[in-house]
């Protein structure tokens, strides 16, 4: 079964109310882009350019879209401004399909043995880390998977705490060794039990310092090495959770985190309450790095798999 099951009405409604924000202050701008205007000529696609960079969609990114839609200016010679919104939505669409995203797979994978799949999450303090776990955890065992939690995050005051409450509201096993613990000796015996209980999904929440990247490239590399002794391969996903509502700044950290360890997944958390959902498609562009869920509310079922078409829908109002 795939996990979140299919994408039905109410996760599209969901969706669409999440993004809202960003879409009523993107198509805004876009209208007052075309207005008055009756072909697509150099000032209105300065301004686009302007519209697509004030939705947090980047620099790079907006300047690949923007060529993209020149190219088809000049071959078609003649594009009638009425025609931008649809040529705008698909160059985005074609760019969201391009980037590495098209395959997630949302099964959980077996592994030799019958080990279980093991993510570690990693991702600055207030992004939502914590609640991005619960979530998961929640939407693994509405699944029919049995789910361990590793509380690895043993710097950050009341990390372990916070952890412990959504474990205890899922109703999933926890390993904690308390705060200022080793977090390598969290992951190794979360790993343990997990194995020892035939757990099918592990969940390891990591310290979400930035400040120094080699202590905390250091400390990644030796929680992944303890857990490779116990499950080999592990960990199978390094999911980076990044703060939506912090625009370029989540890009900014995308790239930090990708110096430091090998991210292979995203979450994009609060949509919801930020008129910046743009960012996701920046990053999605330029960390080719598969956005795999996005936030865009405060329940369990609100952390959703990230379906490019569907965003793109919501995006445009359709």
């Amino acid at each position: 079964m795939a996990l979140f099951g299919l994408f039905g009405k109410d996760k599209k409604k969901k969706l669409d109310e999440g993004l809202e924000k960003t879409k009523d202050s993107f198509l805004s701008k876009l209208t007052r882009t075309v207005v008055g205007k009756s072909k697509v000529d150099e000032e209105v696609l300065d301004e686009l350019e302007e519209v697509l960079i004030t939705s947090d969609v980047g620099v790079k990114t907006t300047i690949k879209i923007i060529q993209r839609i020149e190219e088809r200016v000049s071959k078609e010679k003649y594009v009638n401004t009425s025609e931008l919104k649809g040529i705008l939505r698909s160059e985005i669409a074609s760019l969201l399909e391009e980037n590495n995203t098209s395959d997630i797979d949302y099964d959980i994978p077996t592994h030799p043995e019958n080990n279980p799949h093991v993510i570690m999450v990693v991702g600055v303090n207030g992004v939502g880390k914590t609640t991005t776990i619960g979530k998961l955890a929640y939407q693994f065992k509405d699944m029919g998977k049995k789910v361990v939690l590793g509380a690895a995050d043993t710097f950050r005051a009341a990390a372990v705490d916070q952890l412990i409450i959504w474990a205890n509201r899922v109703g999933v096993p926890i390993v904690e060794q308390g705060m200022q613990a080793d977090p390598a000796s969290v992951a190794f015996e979360t790993l343990e039990v997990a194995k020892s209980q035939g757990a099918d999904v592990v969940i390891i929440d990591t310290a979400g310092r930035l400040h120094n990247k080699v202590n905390l490239m250091n400390e990644l590399t030796k929680i992944k090495r303890v857990m490779e002794k116990i499950i080999p391969g592990a960990p199978h996903e390094i999911l980076l959770v990044l703060d939506g509502s912090t625009g370029q700044n989540a890009y900014e950290q995308a790239k930090q985190f990708s110096l430091a360890t090998e991210i292979n997944a995203l979450a994009i958390t609060k949509l919801d309450g930020t008129a910046k959902g743009g960012v996701v498609i920046g990053i999605s562009d330029q960390m080719k790095i598969p956005v795999k869920y996005i936030g865009v509310g405060e329940q369990m079922k609100d952390l959703q798999p990230f379906n490019k078409k569907e965003f793109v829908d919501s995006l445009f109002g359709e």
